[in-house]
């Protein structure tokens, strides 16, 4: 099946078909580096990680390109209150938002470039513009002229007369109509500059991203994706000076995931209900969040709370849970030629899964449906271990393991899930439960050891009350029959 894939210029599904067969190159917007990433971040961030993964499982020699905006006025403006420059404030939200992405799992795109270290791209491109009559410059400022641009409003759907009616009175009536956007800015006292043909000044934030794209990926390339905050202007604005300056259609595929809400609230810092990546993680793992955010389709909103997280965190549990026992099932399975009905079922489930994850994926990287069939493939997997715990003569062969295990893989590498080993997962948990609850495995122990005691003696009410301190502790109990054993609570 060729993978379909919504276009937002095209509003509909369409064959995803490469300029060049067997190649893609892909350009995302990154971050404006003057504060630590959020929620919001995040899922742009794994939405694209999860398909340049998965372009390049499909054997797809991938260019992928994420930049880091580190000019802009929210930077120099935070520079200013701080009293530091604007490299420091850049640079330093840099390393925060690499160690982010260090910790989410996001792998390191192709070309990471900086704005900064692209301004003669960027001055080329503007005098292009000017050059051909579809950009003018005021005192040191240069704009791009919207009404030159006849397709402008292709991609967002709008239109120019409708724009031109609605748009407000600028202060800065030295432009030509209220639509026409910024490509240079002519830099202030105290702020950055560069030489270029219309004095000492610095990029506007549209023409980074159209001259670092197309340095790496040509003037046309395959997929431009971001938020769907991006559309307009940004990706708009992008279109309308890449494609004039270059005569060339821009980018063929325009991929856009959906917007982050907070408890079924618009994210907004006026509302202070924003939550930054590094605050999320010092109470959940990567993972959790990662699971979370890719169990709603990349296109439609997704609502952030902390019964979302929990249930994301529970079902990360029952995945690592079932690798965990087809780790211990494997290490005493033996090779087999004869497959009991049961086994021979099991087999053609971890089949159907692999041909319905393709499926799922091909369709517009329709994580959420490719999850829905791992959990189902799980509920199966369990079904048939509970029956061999029960049973220890129940018979299941190392390949028939290894086919589930393969597919767990795969799902992980193209995911970014199962990095760790299942023991080192739950141990993690382990003593993140041992840390909250304040007490230490052997001071757990003891009251084992005297709740044993105490019942041994028929005092029922010193072990319950012994249970009872230890569970408002999250250390719960489970009596087995080789013993008492006991966990944390979020395990």
């Amino acid at each position: 099946m060729t993978i379909q894939v919504y276009n937002t210029m095209k509003k509909k599904k369409e064959p995803f078909v490469p300029i060049r067969e067997g190649f893609a190159g892909m350009y995302a917007c990154g971050v404006t580096v003057y504060d630590f990433s959020h929620i919001g971040h995040a899922r742009a961030l794994v939405v694209f990680d999860v398909i340049y993964r998965y372009l390049k499982h499909l054997g797809f020699n991938v260019t992928y390109v994420r930049n880091y905006t580190d000019i802009d006025d929210k930077i120099i403006k935070r520079a200013q209150e701080e009293g530091v420059t604007y490299k420091e404030i850049s640079e330093r939200y840099i390393k925060e938002f690499d160690y982010d992405m260090e910790l989410l799992g996001v792998e390191k795109p192709t070309h990471a470039p900086r704005a900064t270290d692209h301004i003669p791209e960027m001055i080329a491109m503007v005098q292009a513009l000017v050059d051909k009559g579809f950009a003018y410059e005021v005192d040191g400022d240069v704009y791009f002229k919207v009404s030159r641009f006849s397709e402008y409003g292709k991609l967002s759907g709008k239109n120019i007369e409708d724009l031109s009616a609605g748009a407000r009175v600028e202060v800065d009536e030295r432009k030509q109509s209220p639509l026409d956007f910024a490509l240079w800015k002519k830099s202030k006292p105290e702020e950055p500059f560069w030489e270029c043909p219309w004095g000492k000044g610095r990029p506007g934030w549209h023409i980074e991203c159209s001259a670092m794209s197309q340095k790496y990926l040509g003037k046309t390339f395959d997929i431009h994706g971001g938020g769907m905050d991006l559309i307009f202007p940004h990706h708009e604005n992008e279109i309308a000076q890449a494609e004039c300056a270059t005569g060339e259609p821009f980018a063929r595929y325009w991929i856009h995931n959906g917007f982050v809400n907070i408890n079924q609230q618009k994210m907004s810092k006026s509302l202070k209900n924003f939550f930054t990546i590094r605050k999320i993680l010092e109470t959940y793992h990567p993972e959790v969040l990662r699971l979370f955010l890719l169990s709603n389709h990349y296109r439609s909103p997704v609502d952030y709370s902390e019964q979302n997280l929990t249930e994301a965190k529970t079902g990360l549990d029952r995945l690592y849970a079932l690798l965990k026992d087809m780790d211990e099932i494997q290490a005493a399975a033996r090779k087999s030629a004869e497959l009991s009905p049961a086994e021979e079922k099991m087999r053609d489930d971890v089949q159907a899964f692999s041909e319905k994850f393709t499926e799922a994926m091909d369709d517009d990287f329709n994580t959420a449906a490719a999850l829905g069939h791992l959990y189902t493939l799980t509920r199966t997997l369990n079904m048939f271990i509970d029956q061999k715990k029960k049973d220890p003569s129940v018979h299941i062969s190392d390949e028939t393991i290894k086919r589930a295990q393969e597919q767990f893989q795969k799902v992980g590498s193209i995911f970014g899930l199962f990095n760790e080993s299942p023991h080192s997962y739950f141990q993690k948990q382990r003593e993140k439960g041992l840390t909250a609850a304040a007490i230490s495995p052997e001071e757990i122990e003891r009251l084992i050891a005297e709740r044993l005691a105490a019942r041994k003696a028929k005092d029922f009410k010193r072990a319950d009350e012994i249970r009872n301190q230890l569970a408002e502790k999250g250390i719960i109990l489970k009596d087995m029959p080789q013993g008492t054993e006991w966990t944390t609570k979020d395990i």
